[in-house]
């Protein structure tokens, strides 16, 4: 009898036997903690690679991230809240976390996304909204500790309705009866847009490096900028009074050289790396602002593929 504990004690403290159980588990169980396989490495590859002039969202995602999921034992969630103009890159970084989080990337059970024009529509429902979001993350979380939230078009969400989440974002120990200290949660919005154009104006007029913005010149702006506007749906928020949103991260607006850089990757996805001269057509087809100085494209790269449409 001792031989045979001897025995079993050998496999369970044997590497190789705890891959192996792992696997047979894996392959019978539908448990998140099976399907939740983050490469960070690869995240971080596919920020630097793909993500242009964005320094701060690219180092802000990278750390927080594997900071976060380093810790075995987080003592909250981790909560980034995106800002900045359109086609600047907010929803491609949101789509890249999701994508090396899960081994079945955005299309994990586990990855929860929501539109307010699709999910909160009536600004009258507000007060049903908030039990059925409170309800659907609380499901959520039971079901998968290691759920992802992602919130799109924040600048068109209910006020008041996001509130509800507070529980769910603080250092509290137990709510709900699980863990939910191991949840991600992003926010992806145009409100403080403003704040982070202006910055990067006076940066450029002073002939600065576009790389000498610092994030503590936005963090503070951003945060009282969208908790101020009454066209974000973190107005008057006590999200945002509770300090519960771990980072603000600012996407920068786009020079004609970002442009064409996703101009540039686009024709390659297509098999036309050569066609240099689709890349400055498409550049110089684009509006950019201020009207003197002719800085930032009006719509990042969000116009790219539509205008290779028309020049290829």
């Amino acid at each position: 009898m001792l031989a045979i504990l001897s025995v079993l004690l050998l496999y369970l403290f044997n590497p190789v036997f705890g891959v192996w159980y792992q696997n047979v588990y894996c392959s019978i169980s539908e448990s998140c903690e099976c399907d939740f396989k983050p490469h960070i490495r690869d995240l971080e590859w596919d920020l630097y690679k793909n993500v242009y002039g964005q320094h701060l969202a690219q180092d802000i995602v990278s750390e927080e991230v594997a900071k976060f999921l380093q810790n075995k034992s987080p003592e909250r969630p981790l909560v980034l809240s995106f800002h900045g103009s359109s086609g600047t890159g907010k929803t491609m970084v949101s789509s890249m976390l999701g994508n090396h989080l899960y081994s079945s990337a955005m299309s994990s059970p586990y990855v929860h996304q929501f539109v307010p024009t699709l999910h909160f529509p009536l600004p009258d429902r507000v007060k049903e909204y908030r039990e059925e979001l409170k309800s659907w993350v609380r499901g959520n979380l039971t079901e998968c500790a290691r759920s992802v939230f992602f919130f799109d078009e924040m600048e068109k969400m209910p006020p008041g309705l996001i509130d509800v989440l507070e529980p769910f974002l603080g250092p509290s120990h137990v709510v709900f009866r699980t863990n939910y200290r191991k949840a991600i949660y992003v926010f992806i919005g145009t409100s403080g847009e403003e704040v982070i154009n202006r910055v990067a104006l006076e940066n450029r007029q002073a002939g600065q490096e576009r790389e000498d913005i610092q994030l503590d010149h936005l963090q503070e702006a951003i945060a009282q900028a969208v908790y101020n506007s009454t066209t974000s749906g973190f107005f008057q928020s006590s999200v945002i009074q509770q300090k519960l949103i771990t980072s603000f991260v600012p996407f920068l607006p786009l020079s004609r050289r970002h442009v064409e850089r996703c101009v540039r990757s686009q024709l390659c996805q297509r098999g036309s790396c050569g066609r240099t001269d689709v890349v400055e057509a498409v550049g110089g087809d684009m509006l950019y602002t201020p009207a003197q100085g002719q800085y930032f494209s009006t719509t990042g790269c969000k116009a790219v593929p539509a205008k290779i449409n028309l020049f290829l």
